[in-house]
């Protein structure tokens, strides 16, 4: 079966205000599926992909230490950068412009598939294809979630972070993809709570610049095929 996949651009937009309409979005999916399993409606889920920018912003999840945030509140003030700890799983992570934020709200079940892990690593896949687009070689690195370069050598280094929440199999939250990230904000954390191991972006491997538009379209290509999607605007 095909999905029917809402397809929505929110631009740069806060994080607060993003999470706090993901929030509605998964909220609204999880008590339909609790009204359809109580025959009380007939009414379908939908599933969405937003895409979107954000502002300078630290984001610990459920099961970070809040000690790998290297700054003050004084000093996130000074760099124009906030935090929030949420509700997804994974460590602490940056979010800024010139990083490309994913954030799908599917119900699983009704739709595609009944494991985390699956999805998780099928995620991964659509970034790991956009990667090859570019000539890039992405790939994972055991014991770790996220699209690694040079996985296992000491060149080692990160460049899509992943974090998902799931609740009666709809998820939320997603992936931070650095395409042309200001690197130098995450110098001010230890990036998911590893300690060892860089982070990079598609302009810094590439040397160049790349256009953000370009590679959502790429990203949105291999997501449809992945998850046997069709986006709709209704």
């Amino acid at each position: 079966m095909t999905a029917k996949v809402l397809l929505e651009d929110l631009g740069l937009i806060d994080y607060k205000e993003a999470w706090d309409y993901q929030e509605k979005l998964f909220k609204a999916n999880v008590d339909l599926k609790i009204a359809i399993r109580k025959n009380e409606t007939k009414e379908l889920t939908k599933n969405y992909l937003l895409f979107c920018e954000h502002p300078h912003v630290y984001t610990l999840g459920k099961s970070g230490d809040k000690s790998h945030l290297l700054l003050t509140e004084e000093r996130l003030e000074e760099i124009n950068a906030t935090y929030y700890k949420i509700n997804r799983g994974g460590d602490i992570t940056y979010h800024g412009p010139g990083q490309l934020v994913m954030y799908p709200i599917f119900d699983l079940e009704s739709y595609f598939f009944t494991d985390i892990h699956k999805y998780m690593r099928s995620l991964e896949e659509a970034v790991i294809l956009t990667l090859e687009e570019y000539g890039i070689t992405g790939g994972r690195v055991e014991g770790f979630t996220g699209v690694w370069l040079d996985g296992g050598k000491s060149t080692e280094r990160k460049i899509c972070a992943m974090g998902v929440k799931s609740s009666r199999w709809v998820t939320m939250h997603g992936i931070g993809f650095n395409i042309n990230t200001d690197m130098n904000y995450f110098n001010y954390i230890v990036p998911c709570g590893i300690e060892d191991k860089s982070v990079t972006s598609l302009e810094k491997e590439l040397g160049r610049p790349v256009e953000m538009e370009e590679v959502k379209k790429k990203l949105q290509k291999h997501i449809a095929a992945i998850f046997n999607a069709k986006y709709t605007k209704e």
